[in-house]
């Protein structure tokens, strides 16, 4: 039986998943050198599919292809699903008969070396660095092991593994590049492409060789078409008119109408995706106010969170303290400064810092705009008026990071759905082109945090940077977003943490 999916395109990487990122743990490092490091094929996540469309053209550091390391998105860990155990120093881990792509090109550890090489070598472009510039090399040992070289300590390495670093048929891609694999992506998982219609429409089968172990088993339908489609009305007929089986990121207001159609069932499903304002404090922009503590207070202090989430972004949203999710190692909220919702004790701020009346703001953001006009009328009743840019994702982050430009925006990040707060907080803190805050003291302690092999070390030194990141405001955090589905009662879906349709377990149960 065929699966049909529509997505909302509004995803800042495109709405044709096939597979994304997982949890997982943090764990010690000895030595800068991960020792027996086999040859690993995408496909061998335990709770993954092993294949990403993205709505950009597939380049290092965007989606193709996973490694072999699994993640269970049930409990966050970094598990080797019953082929071994998972040890820096001693190898090899795993004995599995992965024998080729889904296109007949072999499979071996060639693959290994040229794919993190080729994305560890900045003159390629990796899109974030942050999730490859601690490889210093691969090194080929055998035909089925590799040694993935270091430049220092790097204690979530199989978790960055596990994760966004993706691993390419060397041949092939050397062959096709990056827009080659776009239109054609190779794989090794339960189901592969057969079809592409760029952002527009992706068809896939199930993968007849897809024999070699892993514990996902077959795909459940013989063969499934994705669509992006870009009005969220027309998204809607077509699931209730049968066009298509399921659709996401659909509004809050839209899941209430599915919800009350007969043989139709809609969700709002957490997600770990963190939702923050930032402020230029560092003054990247040359916006004076945004570079006052007792402004960024004051913003902070406007602004009514619990009614934002409560009104508008709904489900299991909650209110967050923290520039991390929760659950990520390192994330200790009661170190975390809160700013309760107290506009009167705002205005007292604003005042002392100069701005009795108030000042004007530009506030940036690609999300849904009634989320931004919410906070804009929670800073216009202490005197703050900000005028709103709406912005596609990419577009946003490009004029961030080449112009500095930007004094407010809000912002979100899934932080590659690791479980470690260096996916995230490290990302926008230690002085890389997404940093507005600039502040070498907390940089220090990211960098600590994240080299140690000592997991109390790390915690302790991430507490001191989420204490001064909070107490000063260089960020807002506001939420953890959620995502909304809509689909045929008749469907088994069931929606993770990380977001991710895992598109090979769907199937029907009547």
């Amino acid at each position: 039986m065929s699966l049909r999916c529509g997505f909302l395109v509004s995803k800042p990487v495109g709405t044709a998943y096939l597979a994304a990122e997982g949890g997982g743990f943090a764990i010690g490092v000895s030595g800068n050198t991960l020792h027996g490091m086999p040859a690993w094929a995408p496909g061998h996540r335990q709770t993954q599919v092993e294949l990403w469309v993205a709505k950009e053209k597939i380049t290092p550091g965007v989606k193709s292809q996973y490694p072999l390391f699994s993640i269970d998105a049930k409990t966050g860990q970094v598990t080797t699903s019953g082929y071994g155990s998972l040890d820096y120093e001693s190898g090899p881990m795993y004995t599995l008969e992965i024998t080729a792509w889904d296109n007949g090109e072999k499979f071996d550890a060639d693959d290994v070396v040229y794919t993190l090489n080729w994305i560890s070598n900045p003159d390629n472009g990796v899109k974030v660095q942050r999730n490859v510039n601690w490889i210093k090399n691969a090194e080929k040992i055998d035909q089925y092991t590799v040694n993935v070289n270091m430049k220092k300590p790097f204690p979530q390495a199989f978790e960055f593994l596990s994760g966004p670093v993706t691993i390419y048929p060397n041949e092939y891609y050397a062959e096709v590049g990056p827009e080659g694999m776009h239109k054609a992506p190779v794989g090794t998982g339960p189901m592969k492409v057969t079809g592409i219609t760029t952002a527009e429409e992706y068809k896939f089968v199930r993968n007849p060789d897809y024999t070699w172990g892993s514990p996902k088993g077959e795909a459940q339908t013989a063969s499934m078409v994705v669509r992006e489609i870009a009005d969220v009305q027309t998204q809607i007929a077509e699931l209730l008119a049968g066009g298509i089986d399921i659709t996401a990121d659909i509004s809050a207001d839209h899941v209430d109408q599915i919800g009350n159609f007969p043989g139709f069932t809609a969700l709002q499903a957490g997600t770990m995706r963190t939702g923050y304002i930032g402020f230029d404090a560092a003054g990247r922009g040359n916006f004076e106010p945004t570079t006052k503590l007792a402004v960024r207070q004051a913003m902070a202090m406007a602004i009514n969170r619990e009614a934002l989430v409560e009104n508008l972004i709904r489900g299991d949203a909650g209110v967050i303290h923290t520039p991390c999710f929760p659950t990520q190692f390192g994330c200790d909220a009661d170190v975390a400064a809160k700013w309760e919702f107290n506009p009167e004790e705002a205005k007292k701020l604003l005042a002392s810092a100069g701005y009795p009346d108030g000042f004007e703001i530009e506030f940036y953001t690609f999300r849904p705009a009634d989320w931004a006009e919410a906070i804009m009328a929670d800073l216009s009743k202490v005197g703050i008026k900000a005028s709103l840019t709406k912005m596609p994702y990419f577009a946003l982050r490009d004029k961030q990071r080449n112009e500095g430009t930007t004094p407010m925006f809000l912002m979100d990040w899934g932080s590659y759905s690791m479980n470690d707060m260096s996916a995230i907080t490290s990302h926008f803190f230690k002085k890389g082109p997404d940093d507005f805050a600039l502040d070498d003291e907390i940089a220090g302690w990211l960098e600590e945090g994240d080299t140690s092999p000592d997991s109390e070390i790390r915690k302790a030194a991430y507490a001191k940077a989420i204490k001064k990141i909070t107490e000063q405001v260089y960020w807002l955090p506001m939420f953890n977003h959620v995502r909304n589905y809509g689909f045929n009662e008749k469907l088994t879906f069931i929606p993770y943490q990380d977001e991710i349709p895992r598109f090979w377990q769907y199937g029907w149960n009547g």
